[in-house]
């Protein structure tokens, strides 16, 4: 019997999604836009977070939303309640992640001429989405405590492309089995340049460091 013949269809996948986003990061710079990704599990607090954050940032720079879910409008409509900024819902169709190229057909219906950052939050898991470079000039995650401390060890890759890791949820430490110093050590294993800020989205505890870490983000990125 002949071996069974294998066929590699990764990298050719990741690598056409590369491009794509490297041509769409370099777009976005000639247009002076800021596009952070930010991922996590669901329920870690992505959109309270972010509701927290944009009603800090939206008198100093101009910002828009795209949020993804597999369906419904829900994040969306409560983003833009809740902040008065433009939000816009990508359905995904069933994809736990978005690429690029999806980044992009979002990006087309933002006005971008009136924005200087676009908050993706990707759609909620931490496998997928951490494969896949949508474009983005900086990739943020969420963690919250009652997922536990030992979540950068389980999933490595998703905290090895992260330049900031937000821990959410430390106003329910005391409840939980969670070591916030070895958290700190296990996401240092994965990526020793990764900022972490420990914040409470609920109590709004942290958030305002989290706020300016993005805005001088912003500002360096436009500036150089």
């Amino acid at each position: 019997m002949d071996p069974v013949k294998v066929i590699e269809i990764k990298k050719s996948v990741f690598a056409d999604n590369d491009r794509d986003a490297d041509e769409l990061r370099s777009e976005l710079k000639r247009r002076g836009v800021f596009l952070l990704n930010l991922m996590s599990s669901p329920g870690s607090g992505k959109t309270t977070t972010l509701i927290r954050t944009i009603n800090l940032l939206k008198d100093k720079i101009r910002v828009a939303v795209m949020e993804a879910d597999i369906d419904s409008d829900v994040d969306a409509v409560k983003i833009q309640a809740a902040t008065g900024i433009p939000s816009i819902q990508l359905h995904t169709g069933g994809m736990c992640h978005l690429d690029a190229e999806m980044t992009r057909q979002g990006l087309d219906n933002v006005d971008l001429g009136g924005a200087d950052l676009v908050i993706l939050e990707n759609v909620g898991n931490l496998v997928c989405p951490a494969e896949f470079d949508t474009g983005a000039v900086c990739n943020a995650m969420i963690l919250s405590v009652p997922e536990g401390d030992d979540k950068p060890l389980k999933y490595p890759l998703m905290f090895s492309i992260c330049d900031v890791v937000v821990i959410n949820k430390m106003d329910v430490q005391p409840y939980f089995d969670f070591d916030l110093e070895k958290c700190r050590e296990y996401i240092r294993m994965r990526n020793p340049k990764a900022r972490v800020i420990p914040i409470s989205a609920k109590t709004g505890e942290g958030v305002e460091q989290f706020a300016a870490w993005l805005l001088e983000a912003v500002n360096n990125w436009k500036q150089h």
